[in-house]
């Protein structure tokens, strides 16, 4: 038989403030949210809820001196914890507390931003033009009509809370009606219609740093919605998408090109010109480059925004065979294949690996 004195942790002459005392202490130091994952302390819980049940009714408590027992015996404790653990103050100080309607951040927003590739790598100034939430000027936010003013709200009493008896608990829950705010509107305003708010287009200036990447996300700090009732506004969120460049192509902060030079050039050697994001540059191209051959410009890719270093430009080095010949110069090609026929060695190497391979199998 359980000894609900024992559970407690008084005798049996103590009062009822004493055993309401001891609890208030009990409940709060075993309550399931303080003790998540604690079967042992969720026991412990019940037990003294079960305690309180008898000690706290004048007749169960009789009942219970007597005979040792309460009806059957059986206890059923059931309900969501989240809200005990406010509700076990309400019941202990009376309750009738009022919630007070906090301040509520602003919503973010989101603008999506297309630039140039141009605009990318060097940075840009940008005026962007989007529509959000205003304080409504004829009601200056309250949502009711000029001349009029909010009435307290019926159903909570003003308190935002409405409460109900679950066993010998009190528990509360945000009011329907006013949805914790206590008051109602009768009488909306004409111009926003009870929202406090309306909406408007508004402009500002945005600097986009020099290189940005596609699908780069910017935050302006409170250029979001209004907050309400006194909260901070949201922020707003700029995703950048940067055009495809017709020429050059960005992995990271590098930047790659390719550029064809003829076969004269490739063989002879030359000094090209290179279009950059910054101007021309030239490049020395040393006899014999073969195709695919990539030269290295430092200094002429991107800005990284972490740490500020420049990116290189890659250039891809592509041999231009023409398509279109004469009889001279075809007569010329041939006169220079049979001169130097038996000097391709990397294309002599090529055919002996394939027929070592070929052999194999």
């Amino acid at each position: 038989m359980k000894d609900y004195y024992e559970i407690l942790g008084v005798n049996r002459n103590a009062s009822d403030e004493e055993i309401k005392k001891a609890y208030r202490r009990l409940a709060l130091k075993y309550h399931p949210d303080r003790n998540p994952g604690d079967p042992a302390a969720e026991e412990r819980f019940k037990e003294i809820a079960e305690a309180y049940a008898v000690l706290s009714d004048p007749q169960k408590r009789a009942e219970y001196d007597r005979y040792g027992s309460v009806g059957s015996g059986d206890f059923e404790f059931s309900g969501p914890f989240g809200d005990f653990f406010e509700d076990i103050f309400s019941s202990f100080f009376g309750g009738g507390r009022r919630r007070r309607s906090r301040g509520k951040r602003g919503a973010d927003l989101r603008y999506d931003l297309k630039i140039t590739f141009e605009e990318a790598v060097f940075g840009t100034r940008k005026s962007l033009v989007f529509k959000r939430k205003k304080v409504c000027d004829r009601c200056g936010g309250t949502g009711v009509e000029p001349g009029y003013s909010k009435e307290r709200c019926p159903v909570c009493g003003g308190r935002g809370e409405v409460y109900y008896t679950r066993g010998f608990f009190t528990i509360s829950q945000t009011c329907p009606r006013c949805h914790g705010t206590g008051y109602i509107i009768t009488h909306p305003c004409e111009k926003c219609h009870g929202k406090g708010y309306v909406m408007d287009e508004i402009k500002i200036d945005v600097d986009i740093p020099a290189g940005v990447d596609n699908g780069a996300r910017l935050r302006v700090a409170g250029e979001g919605e209004p907050g309400e009732n006194g909260g901070p506004p949201g922020d707003l969120y700029v995703f950048i998408s940067v055009e495809e460049h017709p020429f050059f192509k960005r992995e990271g902060d590098d930047l790659i090109c390719r550029v064809p030079v003829s076969f004269p050039q490739a063989a002879l050697g030359d000094i090209i010109e290179i279009p950059t994001p910054y101007g021309v540059e030239k490049v020395k191209i040393p006899p014999g480059t073969q195709s695919a051959t990539v030269f290295k410009i430092r200094g002429r890719g991107v800005k990284n925004l972490s740490t500020g270093r420049t990116g290189d430009l890659l250039v891809e080095i592509y041999i231009e065979v023409p398509k279109k010949l004469n009889e001279e110069q075809k007569e010329l090609l041939r006169e220079f294949e049979r001169l130097t026929g038996s000097k391709h060695k990397e294309r002599e190497k090529f055919w002996e690996r394939i027929r070592s391979l070929f052999a194999r199998n």
